[in-house]
């Protein structure tokens, strides 16, 4: 499920962190929604860790279903995987079920640049 976080990728880790709290921090200021057990999960485990738990679950967090209510599938994981950047540590399984859910939730990929 998950790539080895080689020296090469560290860094592309480390943005990958800062980017995870950004969208959580841009969902608390733009649609009042706080992800509370989302910021803990990053902070106690990993970003990327948490990016493959949200994208790999059978059903979509509360925290997604909180955003499609609010018309911000832009600021879910979901979407933040499927950025071109993040392609060297998300394996292709990881981008397909990321790509399904926000399907399913018909997700405006060109909108958004993905």
């Amino acid at each position: 499920m998950s790539p080895q976080n080689p020296p090469a990728h560290a860094d592309l880790f480390k943005q990958l962190h800062v980017a995870m709290l950004g969208i959580y921090q841009r969902s608390l200021k733009e649609t009042g929604v706080n992800h509370s057990l989302f910021h803990r999960m990053i902070l106690e485990t990993s970003a990327h860790e948490t990016a493959l738990h949200l994208v790999h679950a059978p059903k979509p967090s509360d925290g997604y279903t909180d955003l499609y209510l609010k018309g911000r599938l832009d600021l879910t994981v979901e979407a933040l995987v499927l950025e071109t950047k993040w392609t060297p540590i998300f394996e292709d399984e990881t981008r397909r079920l990321a790509r399904k859910r926000l399907t399913e939730y018909r997700f405006d990929f060109k909108k958004h640049g993905l």
